[in-house]
């Protein structure tokens, strides 16, 4: 953003969200505070929507722009009364937002079309992330077939999942490498060692933590195959990454992944259906020429994601609007222009599909059919 003219201040939240402590809130409400009338705020989505007394306090002095990954409702593991209580924190914030940006299509015409949420289209857009070029996975090349999982342990990452599917596949030589954070939820982790170690998985499942950029490089150079079986995503970056190394993919046809995973780079599996993903798996260890066919896949669409370069410009002229526009915006007035454009690259029919089960608040059908 400076390379393009833009003065840019950054202000980091303490790590409580989206599960603000009383002192997170006070720091957040000191940071608005002490910025100038009609200043520019791009607020990260775990922060913003939680914090809907603080935007309605601010934003009418203040441009705020929220960036939402996906509806904080929809992380899994919630229960009902908790999932109800960010819905609600949520929809209240949004309203107060300027510009709402998003990663996918599949988010913006899911809180479009999200009861209780109902965010104008013409309020939205969609900026998918850049993508750094990477070198092509060599694979193993000997001994066991190597799976990589990029993910920080949490529920909606479906580490469990994996580890039930190949439970059932000790017979077949393959060793995962699972690179996240053990830290973000220690409960979940500590569950998930638990059941490696009841599935009689542990010495051929390596959770590693988090990696710098170099040790997780190496990773990605040396797997055959990559796997992650979300229950939700919001965009999917690190599959954008796979992609980007030519890796054949694994995955769960949740969210937005049937957007970022093409046919032709990997398949995708019902959600939460471990048996599902375990004949997959061994369908993919079995045959070398699917591997092969799905990394030729990979590469060509690797190729076509947006560059860093390319996905700056987008959020700037983004935020451009946001600057010089109102909070309701022209095309506030324009839905049927503003869905088309949010739209524009899914097909006639598909299109009909998405915006009838969007009214219905039901996107995931929509999108998986």
């Amino acid at each position: 953003m400076a390379g393009l003219g833009w003065r840019v201040e950054y202000r980091t939240l303490d790590a409580s969200f989206p599960s603000p402590t009383p002192a997170g809130r006070e720091q957040a409400r000191q940071i608005l505070a002490a910025i100038p009338n009609g200043g520019l705020v791009l607020m990260d989505g775990l922060a913003f929507g939680v914090l809907p007394e603080l935007a309605e306090a601010e934003g009418q002095r203040l441009r705020l722009v929220a960036l939402v990954h996906h509806p904080l409702a929809l992380e899994s593991g919630l229960s009902p009364e908790r999932a109800a209580a960010l819905r609600d924190a949520e929809a209240r914030a949004l309203v107060q937002a300027r510009l709402i940006m998003v990663t996918s299509r599949f988010t913006a015409t899911l809180l479009a079309g999200w009861e209780g949420l109902g965010v104008p289209l013409g309020r939205l857009r969609v900026v998918e992330p850049g993508t750094d070029p990477a070198p092509f996975a060599q694979g193993s090349r000997s001994g066991p077939l190597r799976l990589l999982c990029v993910a920080t342990l949490t529920p909606r990452k479906g580490h469990d999942l994996l580890l039930q599917a190949l439970a059932g596949l000790r017979d077949r030589p393959w060793h995962l490498d699972c690179v996240g954070s053990l830290d973000r939820n220690p409960a979940w982790a500590e569950d998930l060692i638990r059941l490696r170690g009841d599935l009689r998985l542990a010495g051929r499942v390596s959770l590693l933590g988090s990696l710098d950029d170099e040790e997780l490089e190496r990773r990605y150079r040396a797997a055959d195959l990559f796997v992650l079986p979300s229950r939700f995503e919001g965009y999917g970056m690190v599959f954008a990454e796979a992609l980007a190394r030519g890796l054949p993919i694994l995955a769960a046809r949740a969210g937005a992944v049937g957007d970022t995973v093409p046919a032709e780079a990997g398949l995708l599996v019902p959600p939460d259906d471990p048996l599902a993903l375990g004949l997959a798996l061994r369908r993919l260890m079995e045959d070398p020429v699917l591997r092969r066919r799905l990394a030729t896949g990979a590469r060509a669409a690797g190729l076509r994601l947006p560059t860093w370069h390319q996905a700056v410009a987008g959020f700037a002229a983004a935020l451009e609007g946001a600057l010089h526009g109102g909070k309701e915006d022209a095309r506030d007035d324009d839905p049927e222009k503003a869905q088309d454009e949010l739209l524009a690259d899914v097909p006639g029919a598909a299109r009909e599909k998405v915006m009838e089960h969007a009214l219905e608040g039901n996107l995931g059908e929509a999108l998986d059919g």
